[in-house]
């Protein structure tokens, strides 16, 4: 009996630490990809920026592919500046803050809808929550800089109430430009989606082009909801690999109980772990929905 609590408690003290450690991976570690992620699409930004003009236009161009950057957005009063992706899909919000395919462009006539984590893959919404009636969000694009500001404090919906992603006057023709921000909240929750409402200031603004979508009254947003279900089968084989090379690593070491084998062990075994909480945290469902988390 003594034996057998002895395991036990041995093998709850490790899941706790599994556990602990998978926290410490979706808070901290997945910024660590975000952030060559977000490398990669400032360094695209800027070339395009020097290579297309920025003024001018009588329309925006097309939509990049889903993933590649879309503009930049900077709200200075809580020190965002990201490069926005076209996409809300988990891969998409994985590299930074994503615009809604459904929605117009930044910079359109319309509400132009962007989504970004708050507590995950280094956090751009983080501190939405701090914004007020008045505040400033810049976002540059291909056809120029626009300067919008918000038009009443951040408020809460449903994760159900997408008619926020709508333009004012739906469904008549939009004549002006809108902005709205989605976040999920309370902080390291996805029970509500915190929202930003703002409007275009003309002045310093770029002229807003017409969009070349028209406005839906269904969006489709359920895109992540559920997690992403592809890789659910390469979580599946590193969990296995995690379970195999852990109980190596304890046979070895109980038979060799040496710091170099400890050490010999550990390095295979945190490998594995790496990409089994990637593909884990990828699979599950809260934490990869279009409004991000």
């Amino acid at each position: 009996m003594r034996n057998a609590l002895g395991a036990l408690g041995r093998v709850l003290i490790t899941l706790g630490l599994l556990i602990l450690l998978f926290v410490g991976y979706q808070l901290w570690g997945t910024g660590l990809y975000t952030a060559r992620a977000q490398s990669d699409l400032e360094h695209d930004f800027d070339r395009q920026l020097e290579e297309v003009p920025t003024e001018g236009l009588e329309q925006s161009p097309p939509p990049p592919p889903e993933g590649d950057a879309v503009a930049r957005i900077s709200i200075p009063k809580i020190g965002v500046d990201w490069i926005v992706v076209e996409g809300v899909a988990t891969a998409d919000l994985q590299k930074g803050p994503g615009h809604f395919p459904d929605t117009p462009m930044p910079g359109e006539l319309g509400n132009a809808a962007i989504a970004g984590h708050r507590t995950t893959y280094g956090a751009p919404f983080h501190r939405l929550d701090e914004l007020a009636a008045g505040d400033e969000i810049v976002l540059t694009t291909l056809v120029g800089t626009f300067h919008y500001v918000l038009d009443e404090n951040p408020f809460t919906v449903r994760p159900n109430q997408v008619e926020v992603l709508l333009p004012r006057g739906f469904p008549e023709r939009p004549t002006e430009a809108q902005l709205t921000l989605t976040t999920c909240h309370p902080k390291y929750s996805a029970a509500q989606r915190l929202i930003v409402k703002a409007t275009l200031d003309p002045d310093g603004s770029a002229v807003p082009t017409e969009s070349t979508r028209e406005p839906r009254g269904e969006l489709e947003l359920a895109e992540g909801l559920s997690g992403d279900e592809a890789a659910r089968r390469p979580m599946t084989i590193f969990g296995l690999l995690v379970l195999a090379v852990g109980g190596l690593w304890w046979l070895g070491f109980h038979r060799y109980p040496r710091w170099t084998t400890w050490i010999v062990g550990a390095v295979p075994f945190l490998i594995v772990l790496f990409f089994f909480y990637t593909f884990l945290e990828r699979a599950l469902g809260p934490y990869t929905n279009p409004f991000g988390s």
